[in-house]
């Protein structure tokens, strides 16, 4: 179990004074030869800090071996709204389970429990992150651009990535726990991974829920067109697989509203993030079928232009 990682990961993460090197030092505190990196980025609407754990597997690339790396993102525009709202928002859950599951697995490491593959964990830490308009319920912003978390969090070293988005403020997925979207690979949205959907099974003890993705959800942000969120947003990034762990409601919960966090829902992330990791670094969960999207590419041809900004419209 994680949960006494989490409790302290929120305690920490619901302070308006947090920042990245204080994550660094409580992740110090479990494992003190940790793989830690601290980056804070500045643009004009203010600064975040970036945050990168790496966790080293016995057969992973870092070792020298061929195990695969899996990158987990925490995405959020941010911890808190400051100073429109007081405390923890329901945006904070991304990053929340991310510091989580870095912690988790470094104090399993740190107890001879070694994952086969590498594992790289990453998201940014702001606690006083704008606010956006957006239907049905108001979106947080960021004081930073997508393509700019993508350029922090992404890595090249990544063979797949989970992305974990809290995805609350919507009516299409009408469920409370977590659901994972199908795989998206280079501008394709692909089936969902069946060995995924076994692991939220045993992680939930439930029949699992699926997400629903669009095309337009898997395009860069600022081409004027509704995305559900930012929870697939590194497929813009990276020709790696890519699959959304969505914190989910019933109803629809601003990403602003705070006491909306629920730490059930956010451990069934973590669990599923961890369960993930030990089963993709031995090879036995995979995220998808390269030979049926190689063949899909020969039918079809290439969808990374969904990759893109796309083209420039008519000129006024």
């Amino acid at each position: 179990m994680s949960y006494s990682h989490l409790i302290a990961a929120y305690d920490l993460l619901d302070d308006p004074s947090v920042r990245g090197a204080d994550v660094a030092a409580f992740l110090k505190t479990i494992s003190p030869d940790a793989l830690i990196e601290v980056e804070e980025v500045t643009a004009e609407r203010g600064a975040t800090d970036f945050l990168r754990v790496i966790i080293p597997g016995t057969a992973g690339k870092r070792a020298g071996g061929a195990a695969p790396t899996l990158g987990v993102l925490g995405r959020l525009g941010g911890l808190g709204a400051r100073p429109e709202q007081i405390g923890f928002v329901s945006d904070g859950d991304g990053a929340l389970s991310a510091v989580t599951i870095a912690a988790k697995l470094l104090a399993m490491a740190e107890r001879g429990d070694h994952l086969a593959g590498d594992v790289i964990v990453a998201t940014h830490i702001d606690p006083d992150a704008p606010t956006q308009p957006h239907e049905p319920v108001p979106f947080m912003g960021s004081v930073i651009e997508q393509d700019v978390s993508n350029e922090h969090e992404v890595s090249a070293e990544m063979d797949a990535i989970l992305s974990i988005d809290t995805t609350k403020g919507n009516r299409v997925c009408n469920h409370k726990g977590i659901a994972i979207t199908p795989t998206i690979a280079d501008g394709w949205i692909l089936r969902v991974s069946e060995t995924l959907l076994d692991i939220v099974t045993r992680t939930t003890g439930r029949l699992p829920a699926v997400m629903p993705i669009t095309m337009q959800d898997i395009t860069p942000y600022g081409n004027d067109v509704y995305h559900v969120n930012s929870i697939v947003q590194p497929c813009t990034a990276t020709s790696a697989p890519v699959v959304g762990v969505a914190i989910v409601t019933e109803s629809a919960v601003p990403g602003s509203a705070t006491g909306a966090t629920d730490l059930h829902d956010v451990d069934q992330a973590v669990r599923f993030a961890i369960e993930t990791a030990k089963d993709f670094g031995r090879g036995i969960a995979s995220f998808h079928d390269a030979a049926e999207l190689e063949h899909l590419q020969s039918l079809y041809g290439p969808m990374s232009v969904l990759q893109t900004a796309g083209a420039p419209g008519p000129a006024a």
